[in-house]
């Protein structure tokens, strides 16, 4: 028998939560930070960096709601890692 966490059970708590932080964040349009407060405190009872840090997976990985997406818009707070940096000449006040 295998010890530690159960692979299959963590994944189908991910899941329905980020289906609750679609529900929260997307139907009852409930403000982010209001809406990780509530996963965290009321309904998982996780820590709400462990909450954030799933969100944030999920997000990234292009999870769905019932064949819905997560509006790009409503990200608030995310950086893509294949985002686009401005480099330091695209910055400058003055350029040459």
């Amino acid at each position: 028998m295998a010890r530690g966490r159960n692979k299959e059970l963590i994944l189908e708590r991910d899941r329905k939560l980020f289906e609750r932080f679609y529900y929260w964040s997307e139907v009852k349009r409930l403000r982010f930070d209001d809406t990780i407060a509530k996963l965290s405190n009321e309904e998982f009872f996780l820590a709400e960096a462990t909450t954030l840090r799933i969100v944030r997976r999920m997000l990234m990985d292009g999870a769905t709601v019932d064949g819905k997406a997560v509006e790009k818009s409503r990200r608030q707070g995310f950086r893509s890692s294949t985002a686009q940096r401005e480099s330091c000449g695209q910055l400058s006040l003055f350029p040459e």
